[in-house]
């Protein structure tokens, strides 16, 4: 199977499952107030260009190891291929650093006494004494050290075969981690890829506004309910809530 063709059901997935979230939660926030607790990033000097990487972005919480392999593990997720900019393009890496400085992060806005279930339903909220800069931390070092058990190679050093192998498994919770579930930290990696794919601009991701461009959604913009019931492709470019157009 070619790359191109393990890679559209990936990008078939992220339009059917966006498109079916209200368009206030895409337009503000992917979590709820995670996002909104991130500080804006700088005006661009050239609003509306598309980047094509985050070379120039220095990350303030992941160490340059951490921060090699959040940017595998992002491009695997999300990969730039013949239907538009990936992960790494949009900026996920950034969004995701930026999310680490938060009170999200550190679990600041849960209810963080235990006892902790596992497998509780999803409405009866956090079910881990690890917060989400810890869950990061640990899986990451985790993760790199089971890869390089396995050939002597840490995990963005492996081929795409392999990463997405790895990932599977790690989906599956298949490794079982001393220091951290390997289901919740893939889990985590895999909503904040998304969040970061989806969210506005103004928090460091979805950079010139790839995302909503991939799937029609029209961003902040103050009026576009004539075109609820049209059935018709939206015809305006995606506005971010500084006003970017994309």
């Amino acid at each position: 199977m070619s790359d191109q063709d393990r890679d559209n059901p990936r990008r078939e997935f992220l339009r059917k499952s966006l498109t079916l979230i209200p368009v206030v939660t895409v337009a503000s926030t992917a979590l709820g107030s995670s996002v909104l607790l991130a500080a804006p990033e700088p005006a661009p000097a050239n609003p509306g260009k598309t980047p094509v990487s985050t070379s120039t972005f220095e990350p303030t919480y992941f160490t340059a190891e951490e921060w090699t392999f959040i940017k595998a593990a992002v491009a695997q997720l999300i990969p730039n291929d013949a239907q538009g900019p990936g992960a790494l393009e949009a900026g996920v890496p950034e969004y995701i650093d930026r999310q680490m400085n938060t009170p999200y992060a550190a679990g600041a806005l849960w209810f963080m006494q235990g006892p902790f279930n596992a497998d509780a339903p999803a409405e009866m909220g956090w079910q881990s004494k690890l917060v989400p800069k810890e869950i990061y931390r640990l899986g990451i070092a985790a993760t790199d050290a089971w890869s390089k058990a396995f050939n002597g190679k840490v995990f963005a050093e492996q081929d795409s075969a392999t990463r997405d192998d790895l990932l599977k498994q790690l989906e599956a919770g298949k490794p079982e981690f001393d220091s951290v579930p390997s289901k919740i930290f893939f889990n985590l990696l895999l909503q904040n890829t998304k969040e970061g794919f989806f969210c506005d601009p103004i928090h460091g991701g979805n950079k010139g506004m790839v995302g909503w461009t991939m799937i029609g959604f029209p961003g902040a913009r103050a009026d576009f309910m004539d075109w609820v019931e049209r059935n018709e492709q939206y015809p305006f470019p995606a506005v971010s809530i500084r006003g970017e157009r994309a």
